[in-house]
């Protein structure tokens, strides 16, 4: 029979140590491969049947097939794909739209309970070791899937498939360890006496209120895309304080709605702490590009970072102002807050004071 030796009991310790302390990150991935096709129907194609050459041939001059991408963190907004400052299509506003393309990746993953989260402006598929774990391959405005994955063996192999048909794209992946597997060392010569009683999960519940907005950002002006109610535990996948106030913003998935409600209505077990920060869309729209449209404000405005009241007050602008409109919050099936630029920032003003020139459909809603 093998000897635990005092050096090996030590590294055994540590390695339990550092289970409980090490801080849950989230993960966008490493060393990625993609092939882009030109057309959505090179992939997943709805009659089953690939189309024939050359459809889905790169065309001459593209750059499809590309390795080495650190991340799937994309926002392409209205133009051509663009990776590792490669552009992926010729420069032809036919290639800005309708496009595929299919993302892999061998990850090692240490053995444990993932949450993935992906969002996505159209469509997406994820699969993991070959099983189908997303299906959402239809044309939808961005939107944000969670899903829950146990890894047992390492690496995982990863594939992301997405296609762009309109207006902006974007993809963004990413997951994060909830709870590490312990690993097997055998039966101990000696027990071994527990270090720390393990954190129990963390989980929130409505209070104090009928029902608790979903919204697609951490901010009160963000679009409405649900309810939370009282009386059902919810798991927060990510936590994030940018609003401003006293108030964290919490992610939760409420059937099939996933998106932010405020800690202000939230009755907690466990440390809320322990709940992974969060970037959002909202940090990554601030080139959103123009589409033609303009925003006339009709009284002196104050202009914010992000869609709140609560937000760092960027500066004011004045009545009749022209300004570049290029995003827009939904509430109540009403534009409740408008994404503009002025004077080389962006930032957000109270929509129901601004009239507007031009197509508002063609103003993305965020």
């Amino acid at each position: 029979m093998k000897r635990v030796s005092s050096a090996g009991l030590v590294v055994i310790v540590l390695a339990a140590l550092l289970a409980l302390v090490l801080p849950i990150q989230a993960d966008f991935g490493t060393n990625w491969s993609v092939q882009f096709y030109p057309d959505i129907r090179c992939i997943n194609p709805p009659d089953g049947v690939q189309p024939p050459p050359p459809i889905c041939d790169c065309p001459a001059g593209g750059n499809c097939s590309l390795t080495g991408i650190n991340g799937l963190n994309f926002n392409w907004g209205t133009g051509a794909p663009v990776v590792n400052a490669v552009t992926v299509f010729p420069a032809d506003p036919q290639y800005n739209d309708n496009f595929s393309a299919r993302f892999t990746s061998s990850q090692a993953l240490a053995p444990g309970t993932y949450n993935f989260v992906v969002s996505s402006d159209d469509g997406v598929r994820v699969y993991i070791n070959g099983a189908l774990r997303l299906d959402k391959w239809i044309d939808r405005p961005l939107t944000t899937d969670t899903f829950t994955e146990v890894i047992s063996t390492s690496p995982v192999l990863i594939t992301v498939e997405y296609y762009e048909n309109i207006d902006n794209a974007i993809l963004q992946v990413q997951w994060f360890l909830q709870g590490a597997a312990t690993p097997g060392f055998g039966t101990p010569l000696v027990p071994l006496t527990p270090l720390a009683t393990a954190v129990p999960p963390l989980t929130v519940e409505v209070q104090n209120v009928r029902g608790l907005s979903i919204r697609t950002g951490p901010y009160l002006g963000a679009s409405f895309v649900g309810v939370a109610v009282p009386g059902t535990v919810y798991t927060p996948i990510a936590r994030r304080a940018d609003e401003g106030g006293p108030y964290t913003w919490y992610l939760i998935t409420a059937g099939d709605k996933t998106g932010w409600v405020s800690g202000r209505y939230l009755k907690f077990t466990g440390d809320p702490n322990s709940v992974p920060e969060q970037a959002t869309i909202f940090e990554q729209i601030d080139d959103a590009p123009f589409v033609g449209v303009y925003a006339m404000p009709r009284s002196v405005m104050n202009f914010r970072r992000r869609p709140s009241q609560r937000s760092e007050l960027l500066g004011q602008i004045a009545w009749g102002e022209q300004l570049e409109l290029v995003g827009r919050t939904v509430q109540a099936g009403k534009n409740h807050w408008f994404q503009v630029r002025y004077n080389g920032q962006v930032g957000w003003i109270y929509a129901p004071f601004v009239s507007v020139q031009g197509d508002i459909n063609a103003v993305p809603i965020r």
